[in-house]
């Protein structure tokens, strides 16, 4: 398993953060895809998820809300394009529940894990529409952000 067959990152459009962890695919899989588990990892602290509803199949929901430190919500609702247990999941904020467009479209992210030794090569894919969103989007962030919110799924999951 790797990413969809023929694509590739774009480095001007899709910020790429790859790294090799110890969890098993299963592992990282359940990690993404039970709310219990989201909940307590995808948002980098102080940063914490209220809310996380998943319809694990192509068109199934994918929603976060995230809580800032000073309270406020932040909804993230999109739907799952791609499910390959163990494997791969795509998700989009593009499209919402039953394909409806969004209004604010930002990003469409791959999910991909494959078997690395004892643990996983992980990658996550945020992909933008233009280059000044995935600039937007790393200037946000990105890689310290979603860095620290896999070691904090990495410390989670191996709790479990």
């Amino acid at each position: 398993m790797s990413l969809p067959a023929g694509w590739t990152p774009n480095p001007a459009l899709d910020l790429v953060l790859e790294r090799l962890i110890d969890l098993t695919p299963a592992q990282v899989w359940a990690a993404w895809t039970t709310p219990e588990h989201v909940m307590k990892w995808f948002t980098p602290a102080p940063w914490t998820v209220a809310a996380c509803e998943i319809d694990l199949r192509a068109g199934g929901i994918f929603s976060t809300d995230m809580r800032a430190p000073d309270g406020q919500i932040f909804p993230n609702i999109g739907v799952i394009l791609e499910v390959v247990p163990n494997e791969r999941l795509i998700f989009t904020d593009t499209l919402q529940p039953g394909y409806r467009p969004s209004d604010n479209p930002f990003m469409t992210a791959i999910i991909s894990v494959i078997p690395a030794g004892s643990g996983s090569k992980y990658t996550a894919i945020a992909m933008h529409r233009d280059e000044a969103t995935r600039i937007k989007h790393e200037e946000m962030g990105f890689h310290s952000g979603w860095g620290l919110a896999l070691d904090q799924m990495i410390t989670h999951m191996q709790k479990q």
